[in-house]
């Protein structure tokens, strides 16, 4: 299978705003790296963002928080953790927080790494999974967020590593591996769970399609700049044909 070749129809130069969703904005190069290479935190972000506005709402019982990159970065890196913690979003009430880790060194750098992991931490368990796609590589910026972030909610998290995680068979797939693991893990395990039922989080058996994964995510993110590029059409704005495909 072959992804279709998005880069091809770019425009422009890859700082070019590509699509604007909600708080989220992607550019060519975002794009062209979702295609075919390492995923930046922008993807990831978008990944989220839709996440939370096209498929949670369908689960208004879910009390579910998606960390995005940046944040990740700052639970890590921030040296004070007082100040820090007023920074991320309130996790009253949240039974389960996703957190896309990566081995940045620098807070203001959040692209700046090499490598991309997701701890899932059930907070009503005390229990951080952590799922890495190639090998230990996350091991211990998991560990130093799992930390962070118990120090953060005053409660103790206990850390675990998914040894059965699936692999992936190159260097550019990890981003990928966690976005698809993101909505596995949501929609496959937490929020279609039986009530009173055990919920399994073990990934034994269950495989990763990374190419289908990023044709998957470049379709959805074409139907949402489809709807921007609508929207742009319908405006009565001065100047709005100009502008940026955009969904708000």
């Amino acid at each position: 299978m072959r992804l279709i070749n998005y880069s091809s129809q770019l425009g422009g130069k890859d700082s070019d705003v590509y699509l604007s969703y909600h708080d989220v904005t992607l550019t060519n190069a975002d794009i062209k790296a979702l295609k075919d290479d390492w995923l930046t935190d922008q993807c990831i972000t978008f990944w989220e963002e839709w996440i939370e506005r096209e498929i949670l709402p369908d689960y208004p019982q879910a009390k579910i928080v998606l960390l995005r990159p940046t944040m990740t970065v700052l639970l890590t890196l921030a040296k004070d953790v007082a100040s820090m913690a007023g920074s991320l979003p309130s996790f009253e009430g949240v039974t389960h927080v996703f957190i896309p880790v990566n081995d940045v060194r620098d807070t203001s750098q959040s692209d700046a790494g090499t490598h991309w992991s997701l701890l899932v931490v059930s907070l009503i368990d005390g229990i951080a999974f952590h799922y890495d796609s190639l090998g230990g590589s996350n091991f211990f910026p998991a560990c130093k967020a799992t930390d962070r972030l118990s120090k953060v909610l005053g409660v103790a998290i206990r850390f675990y590593q998914m040894d059965d995680c699936p692999q992936q068979s190159n260097t550019s797939d990890c981003g990928v591996f966690v976005c698809i693991l993101i909505r596995h893990l949501l929609l496959k395990r937490l929020l279609n769970a039986h009530s009173g039922k055990q919920v399994s989080m073990s990934m034994s058996n269950q495989g990763v399609d990374s190419i289908n994964g990023r044709k998957e995510m470049l379709k959805i993110i074409e139907a949402v700049r489809k709807e921007g590029i609508r929207r742009r059409s319908a405006s009565p704005l001065p100047g709005a044909a100009n502008t940026p495909p955009r969904v708000d």
